[in-house]
């Protein structure tokens, strides 16, 4: 994928699978719903040929296994029919992925030694009979796939060849995903409470006594923030660690980045700073965008974190304390409190600055009050603008994703997520979501923003941190 220049893809790969390709690569939807063929098999295969024919590094993307009922072996043979050079990549295939998930064995020494896997439906009458019999009566655990509508069938087929009616069912629906529900029964049952329950494809059923273990080894299912749908509003380059707690809880995650991080258009002043850096005594980010420009931009100088060398080095927050550690940096004073007062009342607590230079690099906007305090104090600060936020140019795919989504929950992790929300999201869509979804404030300073916007903040931690955000949502859903 990272080397694709096309990419064919289904509908039940994981669209996170096609963040891996290159930016420019080629991506064309081929995925197929019941009865809804977005381009039928043999416009695939020609379509892989015709690509593949103009010098193209072609991935064709499936969810699951290429060869387990994923047509993937007869778009190999016509590839080498074709002439074509290829490559299998093997995959987990549905059909073991998501009963483990439901926590299903599939075998297991006190119940089965076997197990089958069947296609669910026919297509043609080219496709190969179902032994009815055989699996009845020879196979521990079947599992079927694409088999929903043809659920009544299976059941009846497998009771009138011998299999007992009490036998244990689970039908699990978009298993492995954040929309993962399942339900349970028998064969004499689980028609009639599928179809009562409303299941659709894509599903897989699990038949036999392996079924039943659900009950005891299910783990997925308890994940507090399954079924969530949370919008993440946070730049696209800083929302991997809220992304992924938010994932272990079992939500879902829709990324709408309404802010970008960039360096200033003027570098001149931040230049001057770190060329002189020898001159001053205290070095203070506040962010771990400060540190993370501060640092690139002393690279790009052709310098290193020699530059640290005497300086002491003060820090507001956890992220941004881990951000400096990570540079091999221990910090000289980090306060209790995640924010500009905090660090304040911690200076204040040295007992010291006159005399003292102080370099801040910040944000191109930020309160004043920890440069005026600091002044007050006796120090002798220079704050330099070390990079800038603004509003990111979203494309109409990405706002019109948002139309009749039911998000339960949208996160602001800065006052600016809350202004370029306003301004990026259209007025019908943003009320939609708003109308329906708790909102969740990073700390005091965003929330009173959220509220001038007329938001009603339910969810705020005690802490100014995302481990400390997903905690509170975390609470939030499960009372």
């Amino acid at each position: 994928l990272e080397r694709a220049e096309v990419v064919l893809y289904d509908r039940l790969a994981n669209p996170r699978l096609l963040e891996i390709a290159p930016q420019d690569a080629e991506r064309i939807y081929v995925g197929k719903r019941t009865g809804k063929h977005t381009v039928d098999q043999e416009g695939i295969n020609r379509l892989i040929l015709k690509k593949a024919r103009e010098g193209k590094r072609v991935v064709r993307l499936k969810g699951g296994d290429p060869f387990i009922f994923g047509r993937g072996g007869e778009e190999a043979q016509f590839l080498a029919r074709s002439g074509i050079p290829f490559e299998v990549v093997p995959g987990v295939t549905s059909a073991i992925a998501v009963p483990a998930y439901a926590g299903i064995p599939l075998t297991h020494r006190s119940f089965t030694a076997s197990v089958a896997f069947i296609t669910g439906h026919r297509t043609d009458e080219n496709q190969a009979e179902v032994d009815w019999e055989g699996l009845a009566k020879g196979v521990g655990t079947l599992v079927f796939l694409m088999g929903v509508k043809s659920l009544p069938r299976i059941a009846e087929n497998l009771i009138r060849f011998g299999r007992s009616p009490d036998t244990p069912v689970a039908v699990i629906r978009w298993g492995t995903t954040p929309q993962h529900a399942s339900i349970d029964g028998t064969l004499a049952d689980i028609a009639r409470k599928v179809k009562e329950a409303g299941i659709k494809p894509p599903a897989i059923i699990v038949v036999g006594g392996v079924a039943a273990l659900r009950k005891e080894i299910n783990w997925y299912e308890k994940r507090p923030l399954l079924g969530r749908q949370i919008l993440i509003t946070r730049a696209r380059s800083q929302a991997s660690e809220l992304v992924e707690l938010l994932e272990q809880r079992g939500a879902q995650c829709i990324e709408f980045p309404v802010i970008e991080t960039v360096f200033p258009k003027d570098v001149s002043g931040l230049d001057r700073a770190i060329q002189g850096i020898g001159k001053y005594s205290w070095l203070i980010f506040t962010s771990v965008n400060a540190v993370h420009f501060f640092l690139k931009r002393v690279d790009q100088l052709g310098k290193d974190i020699r530059v640290f060398g005497g300086l002491k080095v003060a820090v507001v927050g956890k992220a941004t304390e881990a951000a400096v550690k990570r540079l091999g940096i221990r910090p000289d004073l980090v306060p209790d409190r995640f924010q500009q007062e905090g660090l304040l009342e911690a200076f204040k607590g040295l007992g010291m600055g006159t005399g003292q230079k102080v370099l801040y690099p910040r944000a191109s906007k930020v309160r004043p009050l920890l440069e005026e305090g600091l002044k007050e104090l006796g120090f002798d600060v220079e704050g330099v603008i070390t990079y800038e936020t603004h509003a990111p140019g979203l494309s109409q795919e990405e706002i019109e994703q948002l139309k009749g989504m039911q998000v339960d929950c949208i996160t602001f992790t800065s006052s600016s997520t809350v202004k370029n929300f306003f301004s990026l999201c259209p007025e019908s869509i943003r009320t939609h979501i708003l109308n329906n979804a708790q909102v969740a404030c990073i700390g005091p300073i965003t929330r009173r923003t959220a509220e001038r916007y007329g938001l009603r903040c339910s969810i705020e931690p005690r802490q100014s941190t995302i481990i400390s955000m997903v905690n509170e949502i975390e609470k939030a859903f499960s009372r």
